[in-house]
């Protein structure tokens, strides 16, 4: 009895140790996320992307987490979170939450791969950003929106000492504006700024019909850690200041677009395998593809469902009229004359 209860413990604390969690801190109505505490396996993460956009995705998803929300009515932006060196963060709101399984680099080259198909005439914001490691990835009207964002650590550095900075408003607490550190992990925090700000210039995109996508990588966190240790006061202070700033991103991401976006966040301790990007762009395995000798079929469009539901209910209502009319005639009287033929028989009699 005494091994079996050690043994119940120890599986206990394993389990308690690694907790990495997903969480949805904003969503429309739309889309359902059951309260519960179901595992999600790391490598589904971007399957749940797609499928609260109303993508489909190769293999089915057996996970409970999500329900089957409005069809017709999709979020027009999913912002997706990942946060390194931390299995958990203390939000300000109370959000869903869901335990991570087995931990592994992901990315959303998928989902923006299927934006970029089905909708490439009306050109979606999809921005894929890493500050740490100067990664960055625009596709469409982002080129546009977002050209003066800061992206490489010396425009990072830059932007913090402007006027207009968030060290004017934020409070840094036991940070310093003279550790490369702490500048690393402020300056992913005035991206996320930053792209607010921009977005909040041009609202007309996030009208259309088009559905955005926004992935961003946070390493600053994880960056702190190492150098003051999980234990410092600096830790500390970051953890909080981070969970504040993505609360308040994911509040005026989920504004902007009028209460119709998905904002979720992903927090690791660590990962378990190194992600091996691609660098062969979205854009340039469409232009390869031109040129099949296959003769493929045309790409999906968005006026594809427009043009069924016309042809669908056109024909259902030429059908109910043919039957209707066929009724008629089969069960109509042939002794019973109309108005018409009446009115023509009395008068040849006059006549």
């Amino acid at each position: 009895m005494e091994r079996a209860g050690m043994v119940f413990w120890a599986l206990a604390f394993l389990a308690g140790v690694s907790c990495d969690e997903f969480s949805v801190l904003r969503s429309p109505q739309t889309v359902i996320f059951r309260d519960g505490s179901w595992p999600i396996p790391g490598d589904r993460i971007p399957d749940i992307a797609a499928l609260s956009m109303g993508f489909s995705v190769e293999e089915d998803l057996s996970w409970p987490g999500l329900a089957v929300g409005d069809l017709f009515h999709r979020p027009r932006a999913t912002v997706l979170m990942t946060v390194k060196g931390v299995d958990k963060l203390v939000m300000p709101k109370d959000g869903i939450s869901y335990p991570i399984e087995n931990a592994v680099p992901f990315s959303l080259d998928s989902v923006a791969n299927a934006i970029h198909t089905l909708f490439s005439e009306e050109t979606p914001v999809v921005l894929q950003l890493a500050p740490s490691e100067e990664r960055v990835y625009m596709v469409g009207k982002a080129n546009t929106v977002f050209e003066d964002l800061s992206v490489t650590l010396r425009q990072l550095r830059n932007r913090l000492f402007q006027d207009n900075s968030i060290l004017s408003s934020l409070p840094l607490n036991s940070l310093s504006r003279n550790n490369e550190v702490d500048l690393l992990f402020l300056s992913e925090l005035q991206v996320l700024h930053d792209i607010s700000s921009l977005l909040s210039r041009h609202k007309h995109l996030a009208k259309d019909h088009s559905p955005d996508l926004y992935s961003l990588e946070l390493a600053g966190l994880e960056e702190i850690g190492k150098r003051y240790g999980e234990d410092s006061q600096q830790y500390k202070d970051a953890s909080q200041i981070l969970a504040d700033s993505l609360q308040k991103f994911a509040d005026e991401m989920y504004n902007l677009y009028g209460g119709n976006a998905v904002v979720e966040l992903v927090t690791a301790k660590t990962f378990d395998t190194p992600l091996v990007r691609k660098s062969r762009s979205i854009l340039q395995n469409t232009q390869s593809n031109t040129n099949n000798s296959y003769n493929p079929g045309y790409s999906y469009n968005y006026n594809y469902a427009v043009v069924f539901n016309i042809i669908l209910w056109l024909m259902i209502g030429l059908a109910l009229a043919v039957i209707v009319i066929s009724y008629n005639l089969w069960n109509m009287d042939p002794g019973y004359d109309s108005i018409i033929y009446r009115m023509t028989n009395q008068k040849i009699r006059m006549d």
